[in-house]
This record gives C-alpha cells, structure tokens and sequence, in this order.
C-alpha cells in the first residue's frame, strides 16, 4: 500500500510547489497594489497574508485546472506527466485539496476586512471558470488576466479600504501584460493545442502572434505610464517603466522563431518584470530621485 510520505511528492507536483514562477508572477501585482495603496509603507500583516494567499491560491488554481484539465493533459508533450492524467492522483482526492485550499485562502482573507471579502469572491469566481474556458474560447489569456489584474482591488481595499478610480488603470495593464506571458506559454503547447482543440491566443493570434503580442505589450507599458501618473510617481518609477519596455523587447527577440523552448524563456523573463516594476516602486517612494 502506498503511504502519505511516498505519494507526497505527486501532491507538490499538483500544486506546482515545486515550480514557483507561476505564484512569483501572481504576486507582483499584489505587491504594486499593496505599495501603491499604502503609499510605499504597506502594513507588514497584510503583507504576509498576501504573500501567503499567493501561494495557496496558486497552488488551489493549479489543482483546479489540472482536475479540468484531467482528459487533455495526456495528450500534451508538457503536461502528459501531471499526477491526474497519470492516475496517480483520484480525481476526488484533487476536489478535496481544492476545496481544503480554498478555506485556507478564505480564512486569509477573513484577517482583513469586508471590502477584501467581495473582491475575494469575485476572484475566486474568476479562478475557478478559468480552466474551464479554453473548450470554449479562444481567449482564456483573458480570464487569466482578469484574475491576475483583481489583486490589484484586492489590495487596494485590503490596504486602504478604498477603491480609487486610478487603479483599475493598472488593473488593465496586468490583464494585457497577462495576456503577454501567458500567450508565450500558449505558444509552447499550440502543435499539441491544435490536434485535440483546446483554445488559446496563440492559436487565435495564428501568424501573427508576435505582432500582436508587441501590441499588448506596448499597451501593458502605456498602462503603466498612465498608472505612475495618476498616483504622481515619479523618476524611479517611470525609469523602471523603461526597464520594462527593454525586457519586452527581449522577450520578442528570443522568440522570433517560435521555437517552443524560446517561447518559454520568453514566458519565464516576465519574472523580471515583475521585479523591474516593484524596485522602481520601491525607489520611488523611499530614495530621492537624482
């Protein structure tokens, strides 16, 4: 009989504990949020139930997606290995750790205020139809975005209990720089998309992938110019901006041949443009510019 400590490894793979970048790339915009809101003195509490949230509500997205995903992953060169597909994790035993993944997030949540609770369930919502959408249209990335870009309210009402008008500004350039990452990642997987029907943008955006991706990219970096403006940031921010725009031009260049591994070092780059923006905030608020 198989025991708990032999079969635990099957669990970190379901959760993808083992691969961080995903919850590394959620964080940020929670992060932005939080500094934003806070002025670039956000409340140590809230800090580490984000973070924390980060990491569950990764983890129960994952679970999610690999339980509706259970029929396809098979067949997908990247995914055929997952602990569902394989038979080596019950579809009931992934519900369960959902469901138990989900109270932790909610009983995080729980340490803030009403205002967060709302925006929590709408994102949970957004979570949970996620997988969901790319039977039926081509623009999960979009999804995905929406639940990316909805810590930015989250924050904001954990931190402030407010709702400013300015951030939803940044909210649309995390669903476009969203949209970015994850259409690199949609591209590793697109041969193997396209035999068995699964949706995605690279799919959609076909031969014009990279062009289009340029599009969303320059609207992610307006998004951001817009944002440094409406809360009256200043040089570091809007230098980091700069950064920003450079690594995008980065990540098209790797991917120029739509090579599957570049494709994906393209993806996982976006790790740093996460970082860029967060250390300009950071300057900004705490280091005179020159």
């Amino acid at each position: 009989m198989t025991t708990l400590g032999q079969r635990l490894p099957h669990f970190i793979h379901l959760t993808r504990l083992h691969k961080p970048e995903g919850t590394i790339l959620l964080l940020w915009p929670a992060l932005w949020g939080l500094w934003l809101a806070a002025d670039g003195l956000p409340d140590i509490r809230l800090l580490v139930i984000f973070i924390a949230g980060a990491f569950v509500m990764r983890a129960a997205g994952c679970v999610i997606n690999d339980f509706a995903d259970r029929h396809i992953d098979a067949h997908v060169r990247r995914t055929s290995y997952r602990p569902i597909a394989t038979g080596k994790i019950r579809p009931w035993e992934a519900l369960t750790l959902f469901a138990v993944l989900s109270l932790i997030g909610l009983g995080l949540v729980l340490l803030t205020n009403t205002l967060t609770l709302q925006m929590a369930c709408i994102g949970a919502v957004i979570i949970a139809v996620y997988p969901f959408m790319k039977r039926y249209t081509h623009l999960p990335q979009v999804v995905l975005g929406l639940a990316w870009g909805w810590t930015i309210p989250m924050a904001f009402a954990a931190q402030a209990n407010e709702l400013p008008p300015p951030l939803w500004t940044l909210v649309v350039g995390v669903l476009t720089w969203t949209m970015v990452f994850d259409t690199f990642y949609a591209m590793v997987d697109r041969d193997d998309d396209l035999k068995i029907g699964v949706k995605s943008t690279a799919i959609l955006f076909g031969e014009q992938d990279l062009p289009i991706i340029a599009i969303l990219q320059g609207m992610t970096v307006l998004a951001f110019i817009l944002t440094g403006a409406s809360f009256s940031l200043g040089g570091w921010y809007f230098l980091s901006v700069g950064g920003v725009a450079a690594l995008f031009i980065y990540q098209l260049a790797i991917a120029r041949h739509r090579d599957r591994d570049a494709c994906f070092r393209a993806f996982l780059n976006n790790r740093w443009v996460g970082v860029t923006l967060f250390a300009g905030l950071v300057l900004d608020y705490h280091l005179p510019w020159p």
